[in-house]
Formats: C-alpha cells, structure tokens, sequence
C-alpha cells in the first residue's frame, strides 16, 4: 500500500479544514485531487508530505508516517508556490536541495541536466539567478528539485496554475513519463481537464471532504446526468436568463455568456427551453449535446461548478 488515510481530521483554528477524510492509493499510477481553491488539497497534501501536522486520524506513506525520515525520502513534493532561492542559480538550486538528500555533486548536475530536457529547461537557464525566471521556468526547475533523490511517489500541489498552454504540456508530458517508469504521482487540481487525461483514479474533494473516488469514467457513468447541454449566448446570462433556466434543468453551471445544463428528458424539456428563451428576447449563438465529464459530476455532487 503506497499511501493510507483514515478519518483525517485538521483545524486551523477553530475552522476544519479536513473533516474525516479517507483515502487509498494501493498501486502505482496517477492520482488526483480534484476540486476548487479552498476545498483542502493543499493541506492534505501537506499533511501526507509530512509539512504539516494533523489533529485527528492516520496517515501512512509506504508503511510509515510522513514524519519518519524513509518516509519522506520516498516522497517528492513540489508545492504550488515553488520554494526557490532567487539570489542563486537554477543550478546552485539543486545543487542546495540534492545535498539535503545526500547526492553528490556530479550526481545533482547529471539529474538536473536530464530533468530540464525533459522539461525544455536550457543550459543557459540553469545558469541564470532563479529570481530572473518566469513563473513557468520556477514551476519546471521546482519539479527537477522534487526529483532529484529519484522518490517513489511523487506529489505535486496545483503543478499548471497560470502555465502556459505549452509549459502545461510539458508537465503532462513529464506526469505520463514517470507514470510509464512505475512511479506514483499525486497531484491536486481544480482544471477539470487536467484529471480527466492524466489520472488513473480521481478523489473529488470539496470542504474539506471527500466526495466521491474512483476512475473517471466509472465516475462520469455513476454521477453524470442523462444528457448535457451547452448553450452560448450573445452576452452574459443574467438572472432572468437564469430563472427560465431553472424551470427545465436538474442542474446547470453558468459562467459568463455560457450555460450548461444537465436534463433529464432533453426531447420534452429542450424545445421549451428554448423557446421560452427565444420569446424573452434571449439569444443563444451556439448549441451543442455534450458527454457528461468530471465538471458535472462535481455538479452533480455539490450543486456548483468548480470555479465558482
């Protein structure tokens, strides 16, 4: 068993910011976390990379608690704000966090030079000051420092948050990578995307809960509504809009001038819809029927979408 918790329990202060969590991971693979900003993955993550205490439950990585030192070697953690030094190079980077593990210099060098290929990090780039790189360059030289001591399960907290399209492919790529080696990687997200084509299994967390947990498609099968539907309109939906929404809906998720809607008998329900729309002078420019994905089972489990 590479990764237990039981009834998890954690305050910060007064407020509990995991209640009675549990969760396995048993084999290799990728595992995610998926649910908006505040729902406690980074505390949970935290708290199985042995950063932060709990007040209630077990924890136990490889046997062990995360505290204990074989523990922690055999995790890497790359938090969502990268733990850089800005005053030193990428290199000299590594080179301070590979000798808290042990590793030689020439050791540090080889692995860092092969992990920045992988992750489209140059020669030249390494040799710059950390605090001259961009965000996506600090989240690529974060991870080669998580990889360094070569760790078994690998965690990464919210790992493409404001990348760009072609940093967050390099990240997929290097998640697919160790995946394919037979390591483990964990990783908290809120992009709906992100869990769905990376993850083996998928635990849906949501205040400080866990929700629901399984492969994606037996959780698109299990919770997903009958039929979706995706409506555009030629501007922003409004309260109205909203209201003559709710009257044919099960569900619906709205941002901006787009709505989607889960309904339970779209032949009787969608052509009143759309015609009550229609007669109140809302405009709809684009229309599409659409699969249920990990965004409606959120949905479908709290009642919002994940980035309200």
């Amino acid at each position: 068993m590479i990764l237990v918790i039981r009834n998890l329990v954690k305050y910060f202060d007064s407020r509990k910011v995991l209640d009675d969590v549990s969760w396995t991971v048993e084999t290799p693979g990728v595992y995610s976390l998926l649910g908006p900003n505040g729902a406690g993955k980074t505390t949970l993550l935290g708290i199985v990379s042995g950063v932060v205490n709990f007040d209630k439950g077990e924890v136990r990585v490889k046997g062990l608690p995360p505290g204990d030192p074989v523990a922690r070697r055999a995790i890497g953690y790359c938090p969502q704000e990268p733990g850089l030094i800005d005053s030193i190079s990428g290199y000299d980077n590594a080179l301070f966090y590979g000798r808290l593990y042990g590793l030689t210099t020439n050791e540090i060098i080889s692995r860092t030079r092969n992990m920045a290929e992988l992750l489209g990090l140059r020669d030249a780039d390494l040799r710059m000051k950390a605090g001259k790189y961009s965000g996506g360059m600090k989240k690529k030289l974060a991870l080669v420092v998580s990889l360094l001591h070569d760790p078994e399960v690998l965690i990464l907290d919210e790992p493409t948050t404001g990348l760009d399209p072609g940093v967050r492919r390099n990240v997929w790529d290097l998640v697919l990578k160790l995946r394919e080696e037979g390591r483990t990687v964990i990783l908290a997200t809120h992009y709906m995307d992100e869990a769905d084509r990376l993850s083996d299994r998928v635990a849906i967390i949501d205040r400080g809960k866990i929700l629901a947990e399984g492969k994606p498609e037996e959780l698109k099968e299990k919770y997903g509504p009958p039929s979706v539907v995706e409506l555009v309109f030629d501007s922003e939906v409004h309260s109205a809009a909203t209201r003559i929404i709710e009257k044919y809906t099960i569900k619906h998720y709205i941002e901006g001038k787009t709505a989607r809607l889960h309904l339970d008998e779209p032949d009787k329900h969608l052509p009143a819809l759309m015609g009550e729309l229609f007669s109140n002078g809302y405009h709809v420019v684009e229309f599409k029927l659409t699969k249920p994905t990990l965004e409606d089972v959120f949905l479908k489990l709290t009642g919002r979408g994940l980035r309200e």
